[in-house]
Parts: C-alpha cells; structure tokens; sequence
C-alpha cells in the first residue's frame, strides 16, 4: 500500500472542529495524485501519452472524523483492472494505527484526443501494483434516484470548480451537493456515481430528495437536463465523535 502522513489542519476543520468530509476526500484523491507520481504515471506521463484517469464512482465509509492537530496516515492500493477501467482502495489511519475512514473508487481511462476509453498501457500495468482489496462493505457503484424531489438554487461553474484536466473536480461535486442541502448533520457513508463532465461557464442544478432509508440524495443536472453527478449522503452518529 502507497501511504503518506499528514496532521489535521484548522483550514480542513468544521465549526466543531472535526475534519470535514470534503477534506477526507480531498486527503484520498491527493494519496492517489502522491502515488501517480512517484511512480512516473502522474499528470506529465498521461498529457504525453494522451489520456485521462476520471472519476466513475466514489464509496467513503466513516468511523470516526479526527481532530484539529491530529496525526494521520493515507494509504491507497489498486486492487483491480478490467479493460479501461481500475479500482482502488483508500483509508485512513489514526496515530495508534487504527483505521478511521476507508474507501472504494472506480476509475475510467480516456483518450483526451476521442474522448472514448482507452486500455492502460504495459508501464501502467507494471506500475499500479495490485494488491488485495480492503475488507469493507462495498456499495453498488448505480445510486438509485428517488422519485420526488425538491429542486434546489443552479450554481454557475466558476474557475475554482475546475481541476487540471479543466472540468469540475470530483470533489467540487460534493462540495456543491452538501451545501445544497442547507443543513449540518455528520455523514457515515458517501455514494457518488459520475456521469458527465461539467466545464466553466456550465450551470448545474441541485434536485434533492430522501430515500425510504432516510438517506439524502442530490442530483446535480445541467441546462440540458442531463444528470452529471449523483450523490448519496447517509447520516449517523456511531462513531463519529471524538
């Protein structure tokens, strides 16, 4: 497993000053960004080779939100190819070693010059050692939609919304939907199933809705009407305290 260390900091906190789910996330995609890398497959190795890795689908399960100042360990391993498509696993460990957060992720290689799948090539293969997959229990990547729901304000994409590959970074997505929800409550598991690249200038809509479980689901749509993200938040309290 690929790992890093890191310390909470105040900048990635709440107002109770546990580390907010969107920095968890953005703690996994920069482990997964490290280990790209340095192992000479990072962002210079796929603009010279023409392609893209994005985001499929997001699973995050959360035991417990550290603290302001705590220490903490990444780590992320890929665990599976299956043509264009790669799975990888992340957690998240407190100083004692104990796992607080872990996660599943599945992953599609893009020409950027078709924009249509492309398989990853022998160097790639080589690099992405594959390991055993992290025991979790693992989602279905489809989040089912809801049939009534509530339409909420469009958000206009801005400069900050965008990434390297210049279109909203998957984490933006989250951000966007959790804040169209107007409410605070601590999330235990986070679904997202991506479906269409969004770029600058684009308005996307929230339509937000509860299953029959209680589960919070935000539906970003763009001004065609076309579903870009889906996001599943489920809300609990078991152990996500101190």
């Amino acid at each position: 497993m690929y790992m890093f260390q890191s310390r909470i900091r105040y900048s990635e906190t709440d107002k109770t000053g546990h580390l907010k789910l969107e920095s968890l996330l953005d703690y996994f995609q920069d482990c997964s960004t490290f280990h790209s890398e340095d192992i000479g497959l990072g962002l210079d190795y796929c603009r010279e080779h023409h392609v893209v890795w994005v985001m499929s689908s997001w699973q995050i399960v959360v035991k417990r939100y550290p603290l302001m100042g705590e220490k903490v360990t990444i780590g992320t391993l890929p665990y599976e190819f299956k043509g264009f498509v790669g799975y990888r696993n992340f957690c998240m460990k407190d100083e004692q070693g104990v796992e607080i957060a872990c996660a599943n992720t599945i992953w599609s290689l893009l020409s950027t010059d078709t924009g249509k799948p492309a398989k990853p090539d022998e160097k790639m293969l080589e690099g992405y050692k594959l390991e055993p997959k992290l025991p979790m229990e693992y989602a279905p990547r489809r989040i089912k939609i809801p049939e009534n729901s509530v339409s909420g304000e469009p958000i206009v994409i801005k400069s900050h919304h965008l990434d390297t590959n210049q279109h909203v970074n998957n984490g933006q997505f989250i951000r966007i939907a959790m804040e169209s929800l107007e409410q605070d409550f601590p999330v235990i598991q986070l679904r997202a199933e991506y479906k269409k690249q969004v770029l600058l200038g684009d308005i996307l809509t929230p339509h937000i809705s509860r299953t029959d479980e209680g589960r919070h689901v935000v539906v970003l749509e763009n001004g065609e009407g076309d579903v870009c993200c889906i996001v599943e938040l489920e809300e609990g309290t078991e152990g996500i305290g101190d």
